[in-house]
């Protein structure tokens, strides 16, 4: 199972990510609670050993300013949300970097196909809202079968294996599920996350 602990901002609890074997990191750098600057997160990488991924994480920015900021911050990844087309997944490999594309279940069908991104993530409907949702939902669209995709929206240590399994999803992917207040990360809750999910690979 692959594993990404998004919304981080402080060297100790990418550590505490890593050390309990996340496969990448990410670093928000759009408008956020969580929000670091491309200096913060040039700093950050400092404690991402090799092996493990960062990613830069952006919104609604054109496309452009995206692989701009995350180039200033050293980064080879970005994680784009917001409507995008299948030419800015081109700009971006054109640009020598790899690529999340992140949409949500309300999504148009067309979205959930291969648009050349390296991941895809597919978020709950409504994004941002900490609850779950209809999981197994996602296990019947046919454009997903065969593909690395990464599940996301309301996922915590308690339901990570359940949700996952019920998905069929090669990877998760977790921020509000691991803080103890918004924006603020919880390092055993971290460490509880990754460990469970984790763990259902094995099981």
């Amino acid at each position: 199972m692959f594993v990404k602990v998004c919304g981080l901002s402080t060297a100790e609890a990418v550590r505490e990510a890593v050390d309990a074997g996340a496969d990448a990191v990410g670093f928000v750098l759009t408008a956020s609670p969580r929000v670091v600057s491309p200096s913060q997160a040039a700093a950050l990488l400092g404690a991402v050993p090799a092996g493990a991924t960062p990613i830069g994480v952006f919104r609604d920015e054109p496309v452009a300013d995206a692989i701009a900021i995350a180039r200033a911050a050293g980064l080879e990844w970005i994680q784009l949300h917001g409507a995008r087309s299948r030419a800015d997944v081109a700009t971006v490999h054109d640009a020598g970097m790899k690529l999340v594309r992140a949409i949500t279940m309300g999504a148009a069908q067309d979205e959930f196909e291969d648009w050349g991104e390296d991941l895809l993530l597919i978020d709950a409907a409504v994004p941002g809202s900490g609850k779950s949702w209809d999981y197994a939902s996602v296990a019947a669209l046919p454009a997903l079968q065969g593909r690395k995709w990464l599940l996301a929206g309301g996922l915590e240590a308690a339901n990570v294996a359940q949700a996952s399994s019920a998905a069929h999803a090669w990877g998760v992917d977790v921020s509000s599920g691991v803080e103890s207040s918004r924006g603020v990360k919880d390092l055993a809750k971290v460490r509880a996350f990754v460990q469970a999910a984790k763990a259902t690979a094995a099981a």
